[in-house]
């Protein structure tokens, strides 16, 4: 896998809408989007705000890119160079990503003369996440957002613990503990939640007490302080991204079966790496029972599959085809065999149909479901609240680590 370096411009907000014109046909206000080829938008209101702006900005600006890339929504590729830029706009930054310098530079130029633009270099910050590059790597960190997260709550100087959740405390609604300030936890819970973008590690406990936003208890408010006591003993913890590795999608899936004692439904968790750290996660409760261990494991790999098939269309666009099928390890051989065999069975006939598509799946060879051994299992760290040891040995195979041990030693 071939890491570009990222850059950032600086955009003027009113700078991005130029081009645009307003007309009154019938009572109805209309945007007119002046290109090669105008093109009119009824809008069903007027634009008192800017909730229509970004449409029309995007319309504009892939009309400039049009010109010289192939291009998708965000992503223009030049087929003759073989290298590819990426786009990301939010309201006043405009987020470049490209495989070559050549690629990356022209990229920059067509966008400055275009709109008003400035070059602000390669990127360090970007909706608040810190990015750290070098040449063969790639670290992203969200420090800055964890420790205003800290002050936020009044924690910044709390002790640190080592794990996000006591194996041992099992959650629940009704716990007998008084109720808790419900405003003031869904506020920590949020936090966490935009925390995951670079720290899984944290996932499967967001996940959890996002479980509890209506009418949590003074238990489910500790255990959301708990994490933020963990994440101040990991405050510079982020995921690293090297370049050079094999660039193939692998996946891993994992269930526990009723690990819910409500309403008894298992928690499905799963993981996805292209070379190095994992870049697409998830930790969620099944929506229906499952009457065994195997079937917990057979939804957890179908919903698995569902996420790979979408990652291999994503990385299809990017130049990194997948043209073998995508390894999905599983640890239960039960579930493994029901989806390599797809024949009735008196076990499995009440599973819903649409977890059943796995087996197209495999046969199309655009997955394969092999069997890794619990040890090994990265997605254990979804599904459940783990001990010490065993959470950090899954943490560093997420590739979860603190800046202080990359290599050159980075200081945030």
């Amino acid at each position: 896998m071939n890491l570009g370096q990222g850059h950032i411009l600086d955009a003027e907000i009113w700078g991005l809408y130029f081009g645009l014109k307003l007309a009154v046909t019938k009572g109805i206000t209309c945007l007119i989007i002046e290109m090669d080829a105008a093109v009119v938008v009824h809008l069903v209101k007027n634009l008192d705000g800017l909730a229509h702006h970004p449409f029309a900005s995007l319309i504009n600006a892939r009309c400039a890119l049009m010109k010289h890339f192939d291009n998708c929504t965000l992503l223009h590729i030049d087929r003759e160079k073989n290298s590819v830029a990426n786009g990301l706009a939010n309201w006043s930054y405009n987020l470049d990503l490209g495989s070559s310098d050549e690629m990356v530079k022209e990229f920059k130029a067509e966008m400055m003369c275009k709109y008003e633009m400035s070059d602000l270099g390669l990127l360090h910050h970007f909706l608040g996440m810190g990015v750290t590059q070098t040449e063969g790597s790639i670290f992203i960190h969200q420090k800055k957002y964890a420790l205003t997260l800290l002050d936020k709550f009044g924690l910044k100087d709390c002790k640190s613990v080592s794990t996000p959740l006591v194996a041992t405390d099992k959650l629940k609604r009704e716990d007998g503990s008084e109720a808790a300030d419900e405003s003031l936890f869904r506020k920590i819970v949020g936090s966490l939640l935009y925390l995951t973008a670079t720290r899984p590690d944290i996932m499967f406990s967001a996940s959890l007490l996002a479980r509890f936003m209506h009418n949590p208890s003074k238990m489910h408010y500790e255990a959301a302080k708990r994490v933020l006591m963990y994440i101040q003993g990991t405050i510079d913890y982020g995921i690293e991204y090297v370049t050079g590795k094999s660039a193939l999608l692998v996946g891993y899936c994992d269930s526990d079966w009723s690990g819910s004692e409500e309403d008894m439904k298992s928690t499905s968790g799963y993981a996805f790496s292209f070379g190095s750290g994992a870049f697409s996660c998830a930790s969620v409760k099944q929506h229906s029972v499952a009457l065994s261990t195997t079937e917990a494991e057979y939804v957890s790999a179908a919903e698995a599959t569902s996420q790979a098939i979408w990652l291999r269309f994503v990385l299809e666009d990017f130049g990194e085809e997948q043209t073998t099928a995508t390894t999905v390890f599983c640890d239960n051989t039960s579930a493994i065999a029901m989806a390599k065999n797809p024949v009735f069975h008196q076990r499995s006939k009440h599973i819903k149909r649409k977890f059943h598509f796995i087996r197209e799946a495999i046969q199309e060879e655009v997955i394969e479901l092999l069997y890794c051994k619990g040890e090994e299992q990265i997605a254990d760290i979804f599904t459940k609240a783990l001990p010490k040891d065993r959470f950090d040995y899954l943490r560093r195979m997420l590739g979860v680590k603190s800046a202080s041990t990359l290599e050159g030693s980075v200081k945030m």
